[in-house]
Order: C-alpha cells, then structure tokens, then sequence
C-alpha cells in the first residue's frame, strides 16, 4: 500500500511514465509520503544518502554513469537549501536532475513553525523549472498537479537541459497509506521539428474526428497557414480575429444552437495554434468533451493546456506545422465525415436581426464598413458581438487579447492608424472608451481614424453573468453606471462627432462616418439601453437556435 496524497501520487506516476528510474531519498518525516511511495515501487531502484549536500551530487554521479534523469528527494527545511551547491553544477552542466522537496502548507510558512522557510522558487534561475503543487482536493487540483509535474519534467532535456525543482506541500496526516497502486496518468510529451513527421504518420491515422483551432493571428500568419491545412478532412474553426477567410465562423453560435446534442460534434483530436481564443462557449465544450488528444502547435515548445487534455506539444511554427501535415496526409477515412459536419453547421448559422440595440449597431456598422479596413475590437461585449456578424472581405482584425483586460484599446488603434494607409475602425464599448479616453490626445490623430463608441452607460457584459444578482447597489457597483458621454472630449480633440440615439439616426450617419474624403477623425456615440440591449441579445439567441434546430442538428448534419 502506498500514500493517499493525490500531489504524491501524481508525481511518483509520472517520473515512471518518463522513464526516470532512480531516486536518491535522504531521511525526514515530512518526506515519508514520498520515500514510502518511490520505495514501494518496484520500477525505482532507491538509494539512500543521508547528507542532502552529498544525495545531489551523489545523483549527479548516477545520471553521468547512465546517461539518464536521476531524481533527488528531501524533506522541509532547510536540508532543501543544502541541495543548492549541486543544483548549481548539474545547472551549468546540463545535467538532467530532478529535485523533489516535501514542504510544509503554505499557511505555516514564517509562523515558527519547525523546518518552515519559503520554499518555492528557491533557486532562482539556476533550475529549468520550478514548480510548486497543489494540495489535491478538486477534480481540478488534480488536473493542476499533472500539468505542472509534465511542465517539469519537459525541460529536463529541451535543448540542452538541466535540473528542474518540483515543490510539495503536505498536510497531516501524512502516514496514511491506504492505495494500492499508482494511478494512470497522463504524460505530455514535446514534439520537435526533426520528429514531426513520424509522429504524425503514426498518429494522424488513429482519430476519426480532427479539429483545428485557430486562435489569433495576423493576417500573414493566416494566410501562410491556409494553403495547408487539409479542410475536406479537418474541420479548422476561427473567430474573426483569427483573420483567416478560409476557415470555419460561426462556432459559437452552433454550439449555443446545438444545445444538447453537441456531442454529436465533439473531436476525437484537437489541434490548436495561434494566440488566445474568445469564445468560452468552445473552451467549455471541449473540457467537457475531453478529446483523446490535444496537440498545441508553438514555435517556443511551452505546453498550453486550455481544455485540459493536452497531450503533445509540438515544437514548430503552425505554418511548417500544417506544412508536414499535407506532405503526410494519413487521415483516417472518416475524418472526411466529421470536418463535413462542422461545414454543413457553420453554413447553416444564419445571426436573425436584431431590434435597436448595441448588436443592431454592430450588425450595421460591420455591414458597411468598406473592404481593406482595419477593424480594431475592444474586449468585454464588444469583441464578442462582433463574432455574430459577417465581415467585408479583406478585413484585418485587431484585439487587446493578450491579456484581454478594457485598458488600451483606443491607444492601440490610435497607434496603428498613425502609420496605417488604411481606414482604421475601433469597436469599443463605453467603459473601455472612458477609461483610454487619453488616447484622443495626440498630435499623431490622422482622419484615416474612426471610432463607434457603444454607450449604454455602464458594463452591459456583466448582466450575463450567470448567478450574479443585479439588485440594489450592486449593479450601481459593478457595471459602474454613468451618465458619460464622449461628445465634448472627442468635439474638443478635432473628431467630427455623430450621435445616434434610435435606428433612423443610426443608419443616417453610415455615410458620414465611412466618408472617404473625410478631412478628420470621425467618432459615432451609440446610445442604447443596457436591459434592452441584454434582450435583444437573449432573443437573438433564442431564435437562433430555434432556426438552426429546424434546418441542421447535429445528428442530422
């Protein structure tokens, strides 16, 4: 029998799915779940070494003489700092050493509590990586532990290598020992350029259901991606900010529509590449659907798992990515059937329109804004009403989405307008406008700047937050209500100022906001009603699926 801690568990499982075979322990008690754990295994040979100065060193020996990662283990304290002199050297020559510390919570750190001192990140720059578990109590806990125990584990020997620290607190108590065998776990591996088309020869072959997402790109990056990716066996999807015209649109609003029988459109392998992905309709699908495999396509090799079943990282930029994917070519023969799906889906999405509200804005402004354009979209409401509407082709998209936090928006597009020869367009909402209004002063404002600020008074994307109750003062509190308006600062700073206020008004200062032989910067102030802004959402996506569900379900698509 071995230790009940799920930390430990995860740990112990996941050096034997790697291959690392021996552990030097050094003696203590807030260790014993993990000197019982890797003791009990039968598939490590253990040493034991009673100086911690000497146990790494020790194991520098070990992984010389074999050639592989050797793990080192001690308890709390300070017996972890006298580990230091030979993570130093095994740093410096590259010497693939696992360092593996029991701590004590983190609560009882500084509180003189015996053997206690901050334990994390305690060598600084001189491991790979450090990691600090969690103590598993979550579903989610768990999870956690996996990822960072693979992240660890994958720089051991990512180019070149070298020592890696791995943390773990442990509560009382700790002599418990009630499981019977090392769970299965799942181990992440690194694919790198030179083995790329191996592994997917070997793989592709083995999932019926592929699916790519593309996160956000340029318009370049897309473009150099296109060509290859197979989309009569690969059902790729992007949001508008992934600026590929090829690609799949419209997702979010199938899997609204789609309700229930989604799973009827769940992978069997997800592809990611490309920055941050919007829509936390899709993160959630795919959490919940679990695919056998995600593959995550990043020139820097950093494994990212966003729908917590990564797999593989593959080391490459998407376009050599996707480049040996079509020199492969081993899909399964009913991958043709599941990317055919998704097409016959998206095709059939068709955004009702909606009554005078912040989505009829959108729908308006978009639908008239001229080809070429640069589209600038603030975070919040914005970039996600954008999605339910069709673009002029040629459009570039531009977000914030880094961190996709209201700040910056209007200096961004201010910025790339300035050097731009192309009609800049900035979608942004009144909390994000008011809050970068700095922005409008600059010397550096050309006319080749339009600017729709959407003013409801207030962060209408909080009233769809599930759960949060609106009464009283707390919808004063956080959507930040105001009686604002842009009119005099954007007057002040030369724009050409435009207010619309109902339909008629809105559709009668199209012209003037796309005109082409504007001599300054144009900004339209949308005035609309937060509650009937939120119905007009509510109701757009009632009929939505109402539409779809009558044209294309999952089961029939």
């Amino acid at each position: 029998m071995i230790t009940d801690k799920k930390s430990v568990l995860q740990l112990v499982a996941l050096l034997r799915a790697y291959g690392i075979r021996r552990v030097v322990l050094c003696p203590g008690s807030r260790d014993v779940p993990l000197v019982q754990a890797f003791s009990a295994c039968a598939d490590f040979e253990c040493f034991s070494v009673t100086d911690e100065r000497s146990a790494g060193f020790f194991a520098i020996g070990l992984a010389r003489q074999t050639g592989s990662a050797v793990a080192v283990c001690c308890t709390s304290g300070s017996a972890l700092l006298n580990l230091h002199p030979a993570v130093c050297e095994a740093f410096y020559r590259q010497v693939p050493l696992v360092v593996i510390s029991a701590d004590r919570p983190a609560a009882w750190i500084g509180q003189m509590d015996g053997q206690t001192l901050p334990q994390p990140g305690v060598f600084g720059s001189l491991v790979r990586k450090s990691v600090n578990l969690p103590e598993v109590v979550t579903d989610e806990d768990e999870w956690y532990a996996n990822r960072l125990v693979n992240e660890a584990l994958l720089e051991l020997d990512h180019h070149g290598g070298g020592p890696v620290h791995i943390n773990v607190p442990l509560s009382e108590p700790l002599f418990r020992f009630t499981v019977e065998r090392l769970p299965d776990v799942r181990r992440i591996i690194r694919v790198e350029a030179g083995g790329l088309a191996d592994f997917l020869r070997a793989e592709l072959p083995r999932y019926a259901r592929c699916m790519a997402v593309g996160g956000q790109m340029t318009v370049a990056e897309a473009a150099r991606v296109a060509p290859f990716v197979p989309q009569d066996k690969v059902a790729w999807l992007a949001e508008a900010l992934g600026n590929s015209g090829t690609a799949l649109h419209g997702f979010d609003a199938v899997l609204y529509a789609a309700g229930g029988e989604e799973q009827a459109l769940c992978p069997d392998l997800v592809i990611t590449f490309g920055g941050h992905i919007v829509s936390k309709r899709l993160k959630q699908f795919l959490r919940r659907g679990r695919p056998v495999a995600h593959w995550h396509v990043a020139p820097d090799g950093v494994p990212v798992d966003l729908f917590c079943s990564l797999t593989a990282v593959v080391e490459s930029s998407p376009e050599a990515f996707w480049r040996a994917v079509s020199q492969v070519e081993s899909f399964s023969p009913s991958s043709v059937e599941y990317a055919q799906r998704w097409r016959t889906a998206c095709r059939a999405v068709q955004v009702p329109e909606a009554d005078y509200s912040e989505l009829y804005a959108v729908q308006r402004v978009l639908e008239a804004l001229p080809q070429r354009s640069v589209l600038h979209l603030a975070n919040s409401s914005v970039v996600r009403l954008a999605e339910l509407c069709p673009l002029p082709e040629d459009v570039e998209v531009q977000c914030n989405r880094g961190v996709n936090g209201i700040e910056g928006s209007v200096s961004a597009a201010v910025g790339q307008a300035a050097v731009s020869d192309r009609l800049n367009l900035l979608l942004v909402g009144d909390l994000s406008f008011f809050y970068d209004m700095n922005a409008l002063w600059s010397a550096s404002i050309r006319p080749n700047l339009r600017i729709v600020v959407l003013n409801n008074g207030g962060g209408g994307i909080f009233h769809a937050l599930p759960g949060l109750d609106m009464q009283g003062d707390t919808r004063r509190f956080v959507t930040a209500v105001h009686g604002a308006s842009a009119a005099g600062w954007a007057s002040s700073q030369g724009f050409t100022y435009l207010r619309a206020t109902d339909a008629a008004s809105l559709l009668a200062a199209m012209d003037r906001l796309f005109a082409t032989d504007a001599a300054s910067p144009v900004l339209l102030e949308v005035f609309t009603d937060a509650a009937a802004d939120a119905a007009a959402q509510r109701e757009c996506y009632h009929r939505l699926k109402d539409s779809w569900l009558r044209r294309c379900s999952p089961r029939r698509c």
